[in-house]
């Protein structure tokens, strides 16, 4: 049931009615005036928190911050307004969560290869709209899709959420990765000949011609970014190392295309040579860097590019490959049990070394809605509970090229907030269990 305050007769005299709404709605609480009151306030991670304010919000957006606890009146509301107060004054409020590596329209599991050719491009956008829900009701309402399994799919549901015919987070979506043939990112291995033909997609691509066109193919189809795969990599079922898979001039190709056409690249990269080559050709971040070394950093530096480490996966895959039930291939079984360990290691060298680093998880890997638990794997690499926060607020929202609209509560972004009973500064476990979710001034989930 939505339950709204109506203004009626002069503001000073407004009723106000405290909005409830169960989580499992399929429509948000929304308004033409929403209020929160925040008992503690972290509107712009970095910064102390703030006590007893008021977040005014017009239109999906944040209009202003108020000092105390104002009623609607004092808000501004108009007569006729609708108006929904939120009552978080024991609470403490922050940003909306920014996961920068999803593959939200999939999840790995002991079918998932079979349903590469069981599953149709609506079938996955089916999938994603419940991974997407998940994701949303787990505080982090924006995410960046780092390649989907069916393109067709993840711009399906980018566009279902944008019309609010889906519930989710917003997507920023890469369509299909570019992928050398045979390479992490084609995903035909170990199929049938046919049957690979018709998984082959527009993101493979050899030389420079190819990879050029393979950039601007995804950037017809609607691509926010480009998402790369510089080095071979854990889950493609074949015996291809880690190492380094584009040339140098296939990957020059590639950055110059897609800045061209004003798109940031990232690139899957966990050998060294392929770290250092992304980041020589120009690269804006690297996803997962797993060995990377002291020229890595010395270039990631040099760049400003950022590092999303995604040490929930490799805690993810070192337990399956330590599982001897476990569905992975002979292939992955052997690259997980190499990369996995050395994951939280390389986040640690990378956040001493002062590499910039965003929030990203790779679920899809792990579980949706299980993200958070990637903030105590980067306390425990030597972040601060208040860095990891500002990994997945304002740096997640610099990555995605979206400082102007998200990561910080502030007049004019949107109005991205959730809210946990305890404080995240002193233990970051509290945001695996967010209590209210706000996206575009659209209440999802309230206490």
């Amino acid at each position: 049931m939505t339950v709204k305050a109506f203004i009626k007769g002069c503001a000073a005299a407004a009723t106000i009615v405290t909005a409830t709404m169960s989580a499992t709605m399929s429509a948000g609480l929304a308004a033409d005036l929403a209020i929160v009151h925040a008992g503690r306030l972290l509107a712009e991670p970095g910064a102390a928190p703030l006590g007893n304010r008021s977040v005014i919000i017009r239109d999906g957006r944040i209009a202003e911050i108020r000092e105390g606890f104002v009623d609607a009146a004092a808000a501004g509301a108009a007569d006729g307004d609708d108006v929904v107060i939120h009552d978080l004054s024991d609470m403490f409020v922050m940003p909306g969560l920014i996961d920068g590596h999803v593959h939200i329209t999939h999840e790995n599991n002991p079918r998932a290869r079979l349903q590469r050719v069981e599953m149709s491009a609506a079938d996955y956008a089916v999938a994603g709209a419940g991974f997407a829900r998940t994701t949303l009701m787990a505080g982090f309402t924006t995410v960046r899709d780092v390649g989907a399994r069916e393109r067709d799919a993840i711009f399906a549901l980018r566009a279902g959420i944008e019309r609010g015919d889906v519930v989710g987070p917003r997507i920023f979506a890469s369509g299909s990765t570019i992928s050398v043939t045979g390479g992490h990112g084609d995903g035909t291995q170990g199929y049938r000949e046919d049957i690979g033909e018709i998984l082959h997609h527009t993101g493979v691509c050899d030389g420079v011609g190819s990879c050029r066109q393979a950039v601007r193919e995804q950037v017809r189809a609607g691509a926010d970014h480009i998402k790369l795969t510089a080095t071979a990599g854990v889950l493609s079922n074949t015996a291809a190392g880690l190492e380094q898979q584009f040339f140098e001039d296939e990957l020059e190709a590639i950055m110059d295309s897609a800045h061209a056409m004003n798109r940031k690249v990232t690139a899957h990269a966990h050998g060294v040579d392929g770290i250092n080559a992304a980041l020589r050709a120009g690269v804006d971040s690297i996803e997962h860097g797993t060995y990377l070394d002291s020229e890595s950093i010395r270039l990631f530096k040099r760049n400003g590019a950022y590092l999303v480490p995604t040490v929930l996966a490799g805690v993810t895959v070192a337990e399956w490959a330590e599982d001897p039930e476990s569905f992975l291939l002979p292939p992955q079984r052997a690259k997980a049990a190499e990369v996995g360990p050395n994951m939280l290691d390389m986040a640690r060298r990378a956040h001493a070394g002062g590499v910039k680093i965003a929030f990203g998880t790779d679920s899809g890997v792990s579980r949706h809605g299980d993200n958070a638990r990637e903030f105590a794997l980067l306390v425990e690499a030597g972040l601060t509970p208040m860095e990891a926060i500002y990994a997945a607020t304002v740096a997640g929202a610099e990555n995605l090229g979206q400082s102007d609209m998200l990561g910080a509560i502030a007049p004019g972004k949107h109005a991205d907030i959730i809210a946990v009973d305890g404080d995240p500064l002193t233990d970051v476990t509290e945001l695996e269990d967010v209590d209210f979710v706000m996206k575009g001034g659209t209440a999802y989930k309230t206490p």
